[in-house]
């Protein structure tokens, strides 16, 4: 649907008249031009469902969104949900998951564990991860914004427990006690990484993990949105974040997530843990005045 209503969309809405048509009424579409985008928002995307405000943030023309353009994110992987498996595994060479299995494996390996006992996979999708997961987990749990995701993630009986939710919001409201989150392939729909951080950190154990994906980018800036209309982040700016919202940085690889339009797409795979024992603040100890010094102040007061 979304596909077909962009095609749609992109030869029939004006951005230009074109001068050889001689005022016969033909326009010209400019894909990556803001007005054709402000042509679309305007008139046919008032809901937001083609993504129009976010490739007019991605042209720079508009502020980019404080978070997750739900509706588009929805209507994509709902629109996208039955070729999902095929297109990522077979066509983008997306090898995501099996690399952030590796990071908790190993993590779990040195903690003398071979399973959690609370997982969730968030932005679950079809259950990719989640197969994965399933080996490490006493109870799994998976939430996705698609609809079609979660019934094609359903199928597989891997999950003890599905919902179809906006995964901040849903887990802000988590009754916690996790051992282990994963967001794969998720956080670049999503933006500032501060929100999810925040939630994530509340409903964790002690000790617990957060194993996440973040597409990457080279530049100075923490984060861009690029023409995709997914999110990047700079590496040092991405483990900062981790930090200040209290996670330790257990281990970061760079890799190949998957290809787009025949072009690697380089990202981060990182595991954070919420420390076992509250991060004590350095306390400052102040200076002891020697006797002498101590002398003098009680003569001159």
């Amino acid at each position: 649907m979304l596909d077909r209503g962009l095609d749609f969309l992109s030869t029939y809405l004006v951005t230009a008249r074109d001068p050889a048509s001689e005022g016969q009424g033909y326009f010209r579409a400019d894909w990556d031009h803001p007005l054709t985008f402000r042509a679309i928002e305007g008139q046919h995307d008032v809901e937001g469902v083609f993504g129009a405000g976010l490739k007019l943030a991605a042209l720079g023309v508009a502020p980019v969104p404080e978070g997750p353009e739900i509706v588009y994110v929805e209507a994509l992987f709902d629109d996208y949900a039955a070729r999902f498996e095929e297109e990522l595994l077979h066509k983008l060479g997306y090898d995501a998951p099996q690399g952030l299995t590796a990071l908790i494996e190993h993590e779990l390996q040195v903690r003398g564990h071979e399973q959690v006992g609370h997982a969730i996979d968030l932005g679950c999708g079809t259950g990719l991860m989640g197969e994965r997961l399933r080996r490490r987990a006493s109870y799994l749990e998976g939430v996705d914004l698609s609809g079609e995701m979660v019934a094609l993630a359903e199928r597989k009986g891997i999950y003890d427990r599905l919902e179809k939710a906006e995964l901040t919001a849903w887990l802000g409201a988590h009754q916690g006690g996790v051992d282990l989150l994963a967001a794969t392939d998720v956080l670049n729909y999503c933006g500032e990484l501060a929100p999810i951080l925040k939630v994530a950190m509340h409903v964790l154990v002690p000790g617990g993990l957060f194993a996440l994906t973040l597409e990457l980018h080279r530049g100075e800036a923490p984060m861009l949105l690029r023409p995709s209309l997914r999110y990047a982040h700079n590496g040092e700016a991405a483990r900062q974040a981790c930090r200040e919202a209290g996670f330790e940085v257990l281990a970061v690889e760079e890799t190949v997530l998957r290809h787009d339009r025949g072009e690697p797409i380089e990202g981060l795979l990182l595991l954070l843990g919420k420390p076992a024992a509250p991060i004590a603040l350095p306390v400052s100890t102040p200076a002891v005045a020697d006797e002498d010094e101590l002398a003098r102040a009680r003569l001159d007061g």
